[in-house]
């Protein structure tokens, strides 16, 4: 049976303080060693609850990619025109960011260190994701909501570059809470590829 402590398990509890210390040094420089110190326990003992650092990373990336998955499969199975579609996928997209910040700056900065296969699995999930994004707006085009002059894959871009600096600079002590970021992040974005 797994120790847990305040609902988390030992090895989630050193995943979450491996993501700290991941997004802190960076995965390259971030070591075991670090690690247990940073959990207060010896070397040794790390190996019992995890294999290796790139098992954390790992763990790590394809927890949070099936996370914007699951927020994703949730908007498109709902009825509605490309513009909503659009929209609720943002807002599912910074939620599911705001949930765990640390995880989401590792997710999106760290995933290159991912040994093969991992790495390309990760990244075929990850254009897989972006391309259901490019989908809805390529629906919107054809629906007449979007202006047919867009270069969609720009537009996909534009929005994925605005949406994935979020870890760095928000503040979940900030006046704004994550769902009312999503909506204006949605307005902004989604308003610009509205035909006038």
């Amino acid at each position: 049976m797994s120790e847990t402590i305040g609902n988390l398990s030992r090895k989630e509890q050193v995943i979450r303080k491996a993501a700290e210390l991941f997004k802190e040094k960076g995965y390259a420089a971030a070591s075991m060693r670090d690690l247990a110190q940073l959990l207060g326990i010896e070397a040794a003992s790390l190996y019992s609850h995890i294999k290796s650092k790139e098992e954390i990373l790992r763990s790590l990336c394809f927890d949070m990619a099936a996370e914007f998955r699951k927020s994703l499969e949730e908007v498109e199975k709902q009825p509605g025109s490309a513009s909503e579609k659009l929209r609720n996928g943002i807002i599912g997209h910074i939620q599911v960011m705001a949930k765990d910040l640390t995880a989401s700056a590792v997710f999106m900065n760290e995933h290159r260190h991912l040994s093969e296969p991992y790495l390309r699995d990760f990244l075929l999930l990850r254009i897989n994701y972006i391309n259901r994004f490019k989908t809805i707006i390529e629906e919107g085009v054809h629906t007449g909501e979007f202006k047919n002059s867009i270069d969609k894959k720009l537009a996909v871009m534009t929005l994925f570059s605005s949406l994935n600096w979020m870890p760095m600079w928000y503040d979940p002590g900030s006046a704004i809470d994550p769902q009312a970021l999503g909506f204006q992040l949605a307005d902004m974005l989604v308003n610009g590829l509205k035909k006038q």
